[in-house]
């Protein structure tokens, strides 16, 4: 009875508050003290709405989402009762907002990246958090580039139009490593250990010794690779400590925990079915009693798995499993990532997964707007259909690519598309523009100033039809050339071009001037057999009339007779090979071009010069180091004539060395190098070896560069040791017009600098 009473009071109260509740509705919120921020703004963030119930809750909740939005100082909300509800008052304090911002002291990080590190600008709201995170910031920046001792102090003025504030920084000097110690390290020698720090270095004759943490830190991350590599497997840094004094010199303590060393024992995989386990097997070179090298070991991993990418597995999942024996052959086993300590030698086992083997479903072309897409997928070494090989790919795009008309971001991804695996190939692209009309000046150091004019386009319709007319004039060149090249005849593999031209050339030392006019059809074709080959034939037809400059002086007999049969014509046809698998025609870094082109003019060909001449050049591109690339270069000459000896080759046919070109030998000028007669050889020789620093992606190229050649009659009359020579540095830049380039070389012989500028690449 008596728990009967007690519900039915319970249930009264109940009934009674929430009848007195429902009173408490909210009938208007009021907003006042805003100045910046709309009211619909502050509404909505709050979410106090007019017909809800009211709760403390709500108010609580409203306060820190205004708070949250971090534009005001203060907020308060009161509560006012009216009839039948209630009006809340949301009242604010917006924070002050930055008129102006100022940098004073500021020497070791420029105003732009200092306005890209802070987060007070022109606009935003001030606020003791704000200057807490944008010191923190400043701070960090400051001590990546080692200053770390920095003091940033803000004066703040108030105006109407918001604050003013000037951001004083004393940057203090820059920290200088005075000293390393290392600690602990007992199975690798100190001075290796410091070797391996390529970004902390003591302060020495050629070395500044700034202390940057950042650099540390991955100096840190080295120390402990090295010590993988050395058998390691648990080595770590235990504690690191930075004394500095009078504020300039840093001491550097490092205290190393080595574990054991570790050889290698034996090696088993398991799951394969796709390879034999020799195959595999026969990628890991480590032997049982060699020092384990977890660098090796990972990057022979890489091979696997590249081993099984190249044959569509791209799903692959390896499982790499150690058991490490120590000295009382007590084993554990354990993944490698997980860091455990044993002794002894590791024994190691992969489980393979190799999965479902991938083809590819289609091929998707995306971003191309000016190039048509049968261009790009000419290209393609890949099909629907294939089997997903990774070289394939890869040399896909580089094909792409070296079109010469797509930009450096281009990207190939994939896409699974069913539960068998297969996968769609996606090739982004953005067409830049490969057309251009120019007009300049230019120096050369045989003429001077060389005005030009050219109107080209390699991409004509985006049909990768290439166009080029262009005129030159100079003191000793006069040159009018039109060009045409369509590498897909009717959509075959058939290259067809032509060119029409007509020069004037002097060559002053040589006292004549020939007038050229002329042109030539050529037809080319892919070689099958021979991957990245092709070979192309060609017949020219054109006419030339030698003119001696100076009757005065000496004139050779050939010359003379020459100058007096007036106009003279050259029938020739061409055979030229072409192996060219340079991964960037731009910048290679690996790959080679071999081009081999064979002249026969005259005899059945009809014409007044009767000769054979053969060209031979081998270009070999490889990388060095830090992203550096060697580029050796092999070029040969003949030339024979054959029928009457009278009417053999002209004497502009003949080899001349010197200054830039396929021929040129730097720290020479144009054409320089002839025989001891002066008169050019009927043989040549050149070597040339670049090493390519890239300063901008492939568009910036810096070069340090050494020429040798020599033109003779005979090879036999050849001294290699004794070599026309020219070493030197320059530059390379991509423009619209063509690679421009700038070189100044050394000649050896007659001890003097020469500068060289160009239009287009000696490789």
């Amino acid at each position: 009875m008596q728990l009967l009473k007690r519900m039915i009071i319970l249930l009264l109260i109940s009934l009674f508050v929430s009848l007195y509740a429902q009173n408490f509705v909210i009938l208007d919120v009021h907003v006042e003290g805003n100045q910046r921020i709309n009211r619909d703004l502050i509404l909505a963030t709050s979410g106090l709405r007019i017909g809800d119930n009211f709760t403390p809750d709500l108010v609580s909740h409203a306060i820190r989402a205004l708070y949250n939005l971090s534009v005001f100082d203060d907020v308060t909300i009161t509560v006012e009762e009216i009839y039948r509800g209630l009006r809340l008052n949301i009242m604010v304090v917006e924070l002050p907002v930055v008129n102006n911002v100022r940098y004073v002291g500021n020497k070791a990080i420029s105003n732009n990246r200092m306005d890209e590190m802070s987060i007070i600008r022109v606009g935003t709201y001030w606020s003791p958090i704000v200057q807490f995170e944008n010191t923190r910031r400043l701070l960090s920046e400051y001590s990546s580039r080692g200053h770390h001792i920095v003091d940033i102090d803000y004066v703040i003025r108030e105006t109407d139009a918001g604050l003013d504030i000037r951001i004083n920084i004393e940057e203090g000097r820059r920290l200088v490593v005075r000293g390393i110690n290392i600690e602990g390290n007992q199975g690798i020698e100190t001075n290796r250990i410091l070797k391996t720090m390529k970004g902390t270095r003591i302060r020495g004759l050629f070395r500044s010794g700034r202390w940057e943490e950042e650099k540390f830190r991955e100096d840190l991350d080295s120390i402990i690779q090295l010590y993988n590599t050395q058998g390691f497997l648990d080595a770590r840094i235990v504690h690191t400590e930075e004394i500095i004094e009078d504020n300039r010199n840093v001491t550097l303590n490092i205290i190393i925990e080595e574990g054991e060393r570790f050889l290698f024992g034996s090696i088993s995989v398991s799951g394969n079915q796709h390879f034999e386990t020799s195959e595999i097997l026969a990628l890991f070179t480590q032997r049982e009693g060699d020092v384990f090298n977890m660098e090796t070991f990972n990057n022979q991993m890489r091979m696997v798995a590249s081993m099984y990418f190249e044959e569509g597995y791209i799903y692959l999942h390896l499982d790499p499993h150690i058991s490490r024996v120590s000295a009382t052959n007590e084993s554990e086993e354990t993944d490698l990532s997980q860091n455990i300590d044993t002794h002894g030698r590791v024994n190691i086992h992969i489980d393979i997964v190799e999965n479902t083997r991938s083809r590819i479903h289609k091929i998707h072309v995306v971003g191309n707007t000016r190039t048509r897409e049968k261009v790009i997928r000419r290209q393609l070494v890949i099909a629907p259909g294939d089997y997903f090989r990774q070289t394939r790919v890869i040399r896909s795009q580089q094909n792409v690519y070296n079109l010469g008309f797509f930009g450096t971001d281009m990207d190939v991804d994939y896409m699974p598309i069913n539960n068998a695996g297969d996968v769609d190939l996606y090739l982004s692209v953005s067409d830049v523009n490969r057309g251009s009309i120019n007009g300049g000046a230019g120096f050369n150091s045989r003429d001077k100033l060389v005005l030009q004019a050219s109107v080209a386009h390699n991409n004509l319709m985006g049909k990768n039809w290439q166009g080029n007319l262009s005129f030159e004039y100079a003191r000793s060149t006069q040159n009018v050339d039109m060009m045409f090249t369509n590498p897909h005849l009717f959509d075959t593999d058939v290259l067809f071009g032509f060119n029409v031209y007509h020069t004037q050339r002097d060559w002053t030392d040589f006292n004549y001037r020939i007038f050229t006019s002329g042109g030539g059809v050529r037809l080319g074709y892919p070689i099958k057999a021979l991957d990245f080959a092709r070979i192309i034939g060609g017949y020219s037809l054109y006419s030339k009339q030698y003119e001696i400059r100076n009757p005065d002086r000496p004139t050779s007999p050939e010359l003379q007779r020459l100058h007096d049969e007036g106009r003279q014509y050259t029938s020739a046809v061409t055979l030229t090979l072409i192996r060219d698998s340079r991964d960037n025609i731009f910048f290679p870094t690996s790959g080679s071009r071999i081009w081999i082109n064979n002249e026969l003019a005259g005899g059945p060909l009809g014409g007044d010069f009767n000769y054979y001449k053969q060209v031979t050049e081998v270009s070999w591109f490889t990388p060095v180091f830090l992203n550096t690339v060697l580029r050796l270069k092999w070029r040969y000459g003949y030339l024979t004539d054959y029928g009457r000896s009278a009417n053999g080759a002209p004497p502009d046919e003949r080899f001349f060395l010197g200054g830039t070109g396929p021929d040129g030998v730097r720290g020479y000028s144009d054409r320089s190098i002839g025989t001891s007669e002066g008169d050019g050889g009927s043989r040549m020789v050149l070597f040339s070896t670049e090493l390519g620093i890239p300063l901008s992606s492939d568009a910036i190229i810096g070069l340090l560069f050494f020429d040798s050649g020599e033109a003779a009659n005979r090879f036999a009359d050849f001294n290699f040791r004794d070599l026309r020579k020219g070493a030197g540095t320059g530059i390379r830049l991509r423009s619209p017009i063509g690679l421009l380039g700038f070189d100044y070389a050394y000649n050896f012989e007659y001890k003097r600098w020469e500068p060289h500028f160009q239009l287009g690449t000696t490789f």
